[in-house]
């Protein structure tokens, strides 16, 4: 539930946004034509794009150029409460910001891999930066539009500071050039991504529903429930004979949030639990 929501607009697009929301709160967030700079003040923040999956904690920030995303929002746990500063960037905004001079991450750069987002560790200098947003949001009347120009310049700047800042160049000079990434490499890269489901996979194919399940049987002649199930108890399966880590652990690590769930669906597939398979697999190592 969106509890506040504001906006500081600049040549009639927003700029800034500022959200307050009581989660759990999912939404697709399509970015054709535009990328954004998110900044969390409480809760957390998934961000889910076509190959990877970041959170965000409070006092970190994600830098997003143009794709499909997935917004997941996870609230504040004394709160209960998510709250968020948002940047957004527009090609014709920016070209009009800075006039006939273009800087050079308008223009176009080498990059050595298809990067569509980075996230930056909690920074005293965007914390300053994004107070100062925040005293524009509390006094509106003091904002024009030569304020709101210097503010988009300033976080570029600063982005550009960062110890990221070779990764940021790459995103920010290819910021309105789209990724093209394949149905089965989006598959891939999410087999193991805790909290993604099937709806955010068809959003982030841009197909729906019913057309994402279709072309997924059509490709691995399997559902997509049953199909990312397997991939996941195996990997399971595999990591309880080597890894030291605790059975809830391993669970999530491998695309599992509920723990009850995990050890219902391993028992199903091997027919014991992961307790015990583990416990087994240890003793058959001793006897050896």
């Amino acid at each position: 539930m969106i509890l506040s929501h504001k906006t500081l607009d600049l040549y009639n697009k927003r700029l800034f946004e500022k959200a307050v929301i009581k989660p759990p709160f999912n939404k697709p967030n399509p970015m054709p034509n535009e990328a954004c700079f998110l900044y969390v003040i409480e809760g957390e923040y998934d961000a889910v794009s076509e190959t990877k999956k970041l959170r965000i904690k409070v006092g970190e920030s994600v830098l997003m150029k143009c794709g499909n995303f997935v917004s997941k929002m996870l609230p504040d746990k004394k709160e209960g409460t998510y709250e968020a500063i948002a940047v957004h960037f527009y090609p014709d905004i920016l070209k009009k910001a800075y006039g006939t001079t273009l800087p050079s991450f308008l223009k176009k750069y080498t990059v050595t891999e298809r990067s569509n987002m980075v996230r930056l560790e909690a920074l005293v200098l965007i914390k300053k930066y994004i107070d100062s947003i925040l005293f524009y949001f509390e006094n509106p009347s003091m904002v024009n539009e030569d304020i709101l120009v210097l503010k988009l310049k300033e976080i570029i700047l600063l982005l550009l500071q960062t110890d990221n800042s070779q990764k940021i160049r790459e995103i920010l000079s290819n910021l309105f050039i789209e990724n093209s990434f394949s149905f089965n490499e989006i598959i891939e890269a999410h087999i193991f991504s805790s909290g993604v489901n099937i709806s955010d996979l068809a959003m982030l194919t841009n197909t729906s529903l019913s057309s994402f399940k279709r072309k997924f049987k059509k490709i691995y002649n399997d559902s997509p429930n049953n199909y990312i199930r397997n991939k996941r108890l195996n990997r399971a399966a595999d990591l309880l004979l080597i890894s030291e880590l605790s059975i809830s652990n391993i669970a999530y690590d491998c695309g599992f949030n509920d723990i009850a769930h995990f050890s219902k669906s391993f028992k199903q597939k091997f027919s014991i639990s992961p307790s015990i398979y583990k416990l087994n697999q240890k003793h058959k190592m001793l006897n050896e």
